[in-house]
């Protein structure tokens, strides 16, 4: 079937709805009942005596407490037990409502309630409701999307079978816009390092790809992570000195907790023996956590983290040939 003669099957599936029953006549589960009203009274803020005081209603002419109008749909609410189903299993209310969601027509707002009262309800009414559709339209553009206007008929009736009220219900059901794919996140960020005027000299070396030891200036001890002064002489005065990327494994541990987005885990993070005589906390890289071992040699690589951040790392130093 081509595709004008699908819109035409469905909508002609779709309209013979108009005219049909949704609901048959269902009697609500309790009769009209004082209770109740003086509880919708309270809940709504009404404090009309003609619904909770008898005396006060006959002085108006009425026989005793009437029911709020607006309560008559309250009457035949079905509740969320599975008894309140109507007579006779699922009605033809759920049909159209596939048949809408069929469309793409899956999502719905109410636009129109109109109630028609015919006459004021009474304690020990017992009210019941049908529905049946009055129209669906044609599809317009609206400006929550394409959608169709459903209108369907509520028509209450008391024990004897007596209109009491009818309520015109329209709704709008639409065609939501298809949700755009939302863009890949950016990969995430390593955390970054706290830099100081004594560390500030590591990593603008890193930038360049050059691994820079603080050295003291007056005793030569190389010294990592950096600090103010020698441990070795407490003198302040230092200078750097480029490391020849070389050195090998003096312990390692094998990350895999707590995950973070920017790396792979399991990860490894190493103490290196740098050949200058000091020590760099790093990772290791192009090797499987199984095979690090103490002592292994390694050499010195650069991972270029993002624009802003370069860091050293290590991996196995090239096996040499016999």
């Amino acid at each position: 079937m081509s595709g004008d003669g699908r819109r035409a099957d469905y909508e002609e599936r779709l309209q013979a709805f108009t005219g049909r029953q949704l609901r048959p006549r269902t009697p609500g589960q309790d009769p009209v009942n004082q209770p109740m009203i003086r509880h919708w009274a309270e809940a709504m803020g009404d404090t009309n005596p003609v619904y909770t005081d008898a005396g006060a209603a006959r002085a108006t002419g009425r026989r005793g407490v009437v029911a709020p109008a607006s309560m008559v749909q309250a009457w035949t609410m079905r509740g969320y037990a599975a008894t309140a189903s109507p007579p006779g299993g699922e009605d033809g209310f759920g049909a159209l409502v596939a048949l809408l969601d069929e469309g793409g027509y899956t999502s719905v707002v109410a636009t129109d309630s109109e109630f028609t009262f015919l006459r004021e309800l009474v304690p020990g009414d017992h009210i019941a409701v049908s529905e049946s559709v009055e129209s669906i339209s044609a599809e317009k553009r609206t400006g929550l999307g394409p959608g169709r206007f459903v209108t369907t008929v509520k028509t209450y009736t008391d024990g004897d079978g007596e209109t009491v009220a009818t309520q015109r219900w329209r709704t709008l059901r639409f065609c939501p816009p298809k949700a755009e794919e939302a863009p890949a996140p950016p990969p995430a960020l390593r955390p970054r390092p706290a830099v100081n005027r004594d560390n500030a000299f590591f990593f603008e070396g890193a930038e360049h790809h050059r691994l820079l030891i603080q050295r003291c200036a007056d005793c030569s001890l190389p010294r990592h992570p950096p600090g103010p002064c020698c441990p070795a002489c407490g003198s302040p005065e230092w200078d750097t000195v480029e490391a020849g990327g070389r050195g090998e494994v003096y312990s390692f541990v094998v990350n895999h907790h707590p995950k973070h987005p920017a790396f792979d885990t399991p990860y490894l993070v190493a103490v290196v023996a740098l050949a200058e005589g000091t020590r760099l906390i790093t990772n290791l890289t192009g090797v499987a956590p199984e095979d690090v071992t103490i002592g292994m040699p390694v050499v010195l690589d650069w991972l270029d983290a993002d624009p802003d951040l370069t860091l050293p790392v290590f991996r196995p130093a090239p096996t040499e040939a016999p």
